[in-house]
């Protein structure tokens, strides 16, 4: 009996000793959480969310804004169509984890991951990691840490190498999530401390086994504590580039208008409007407007209208020269004359070369583009003149003889029938005896 009261003394201890460490486990971290919130409050960020900037294609950036200065600076160094990156502030007293992630248009993929290795080498920064796929579509994406100081100068660098399709660009203030990491650090491992020293002078069995699995709880979660927060101060102490290489391929396109008007003025009132409806025989111009609305220069251009049966020879030119390429967002206005006798469905396709701006042919097939058009003709009416009805007459009297004519061509082999009937009737007939 004496035993089994010994025993029942000790597991009363331990129980008590454990709620009182769980009573100063928690006081510590309510300590720790006032702590956490007077250093948001000194550090002047009352948000411990992310700060995020994102630069859209085109977007000028704000040269009143800090780092303005730098940024106008570095434009020079940016690629075509380049997109100036945000200067973002590292110096000011926080935590701040810096990342972007840029798509880069070049011609050579391979060649463009080398140089944009050796200008994040050069900053003293490295690369984490690379994803690279090959032809049709070759791709490339490479991950660079570089110091959060190098940061603005590594987007210079990368934006240099090419053409910039699409930037973002952010800053995470994580100050308060360190802040309150370490806090509950510094409570887990007090507690894992007190535990220990418990664990020490335990003597029975039972009360040892409850404080080592309560231990090696304490223990996992300060280890879970210290790797979250090694993630972070690392993120904070390396900004994270990731850089997409994309091939810069050519992308020709065509547009073709297609409009009309009652006139012929080689095309001086070209365009005109949509679908037309005219008198019979009223002269009429066919206005053509192309446009090169594709990325790269067309030549050798031609016309197909298997209606109007034209081409580029059999029109007015009105506006460009149809025998030099045409780069990029110019037009070439052309005009076809015509007087329509009847209703018309043109259909018009226009093919073209795309060619350099040296007009070296691209590997790629012609660009065409096809475009339809409607002239609708009504007879005009009204009391016909002596020439309109002399003209009418002649059309009769010349219809009725073709019908004439196609009436006794329809007779004529039938003319035997009353033929032999006739002679058969005289054969048949009696013969007359003269008395």
């Amino acid at each position: 009996m004496g035993r089994w009261r010994r025993s029942t003394i000790s597991r009363r201890v331990v129980a008590v000793l454990v709620a009182l460490l769980l009573v100063v486990a928690a006081c510590s971290s309510g300590d720790g959480g006032e702590f956490e919130e007077t250093a948001g409050g000194l550090g002047g960020a009352g948000d411990s969310g992310a700060s995020a900037t994102t630069v859209a294609a085109g977007e000028a950036p704000d040269e009143s804004s800090p780092g303005g200065e730098d940024r106008a600076s570095d434009e020079d160094n940016l690629g075509d169509g380049g997109i100036t990156p945000v200067a973002l502030p590292t110096q000011i007293g926080r935590d701040i984890i810096f990342t972007a992630e840029m798509t880069v248009a070049v011609p050579d993929v391979a060649a463009a991951g080398e140089e944009a290795t050796r200008e994040i080498q050069a900053l003293g920064g490295f690369l984490f990691g690379q994803r690279t796929t090959g032809a049709p579509e070759s791709t490339s994406v490479l991950t660079f840490k570089v110091q959060p100081e190098d940061f603005q100068r590594a987007l210079n660098a990368l934006g240099s190498i090419g053409e910039i399709r699409t930037q973002n660009v952010s800053a995470n203030d994580v100050t308060e999530r360190i802040v309150d990491l370490e806090s509950r650090i510094a409570t887990s491992t007090a507690s894992v401390e007190r535990l220990r020293g418990l664990l020490s002078e335990a003597t029975d069995i039972e009360a040892v086994v409850e404080l080592e699995a309560e231990l090696l709880a304490r223990e996992t979660e300060l280890e879970t504590l210290r790797g979250s927060l090694r993630t972070l101060q690392d993120q904070v102490t390396l900004a994270t580039i990731v850089l997409t290489l994309t091939e810069a391929a050519s992308r020709p396109e065509l547009s073709v208008e297609v409009t009309s008007y009652p006139a012929h003025d080689s095309g001086a009132s070209c365009p005109g409007e949509g679908d037309l409806r005219v008198e019979t025989d009223t002269e009429t111009t066919i206005c053509y407007e192309i446009t090169n609305t594709g990325d790269t220069w067309l030549t050798d251009f031609e016309l197909r209208d298997p209606v109007l049966d034209i081409d580029l020879d059999d029109l007015v030119l009105v506006f460009g020269d149809p025998t030099r390429s045409m780069e990029p967002g110019d037009s070439l206005i052309l005009a076809a004359e015509l007087t329509p006798e009847r209703d018309l469905r043109a259909r018009t396709t226009i093919t073209a070369q795309a060619v350099d701006e040296e007009g070296t042919e691209l590997g790629t097939r012609p660009v065409s583009h096809t475009a339809t058009i409607f002239v609708d003709t009504v007879d005009p009416g009204g009391i016909p003149t002596f020439t309109e009805g002399l003209e009418a007459s002649w059309e009769l009297v010349v219809r009725l003889g073709q019908t004439l004519v196609l009436v006794l061509g329809a007779l004529i082999p039938f003319l035997w029938v009353p033929l032999i009937a006739w002679l058969v009737w005289r054969m048949r007939r009696p013969v007359e005896v003269e008395e």
